[in-house]
């Protein structure tokens, strides 16, 4: 039976759009974290999972290890790898993704990213 959330660790700093880090460096990362996120998808039975048609909308709950303030944009960006593993696992394009960023004022040791996608704007 396939999960309803699956969970991430927190975006490697390199992923963020403001770190400017090293091509090379960039490139590893996001290879590292698309891989990542499809094995947690499919470890979850996404890729068993019969997904409705039309526009997916992907809840992104983030807790971060402290309570400082985070640009919700940078958030969603240092994701993009994440999410296109995630879309692999699927089998569907990502550009049916609708996200929803929220990073949580609730911090957890280590810092993680929850994901539930969904048909229905409402979350439902």
């Amino acid at each position: 039976m396939p999960t309803e959330e699956i969970v991430l660790p927190w975006p490697a700093r390199v992923l963020h759009p403001n770190s400017r880090a090293h091509w090379a460096t960039l490139a590893k990362a996001r290879r590292a974290a698309r891989v990542q996120a499809l094995l947690l998808a499919r470890e979850a039975g996404w890729h068993r999972r019969q997904w409705p048609q039309g526009r997916l909308h992907v809840w992104i709950d983030g807790y971060a290890k402290d309570r400082r303030r985070r640009d919700h944009d940078g958030f969603l960006a240092s994701l993009k790898a994440h999410l296109d593993g995630i879309a692999d696992a699927m089998g569907v394009d990502d550009s049916r993704f609708v996200p929803h960023p929220w990073i949580k004022d609730e911090t957890t040791q280590p810092p993680e990213v929850r994901i539930r996608i969904t048909g229905d704007p409402n979350g439902q």
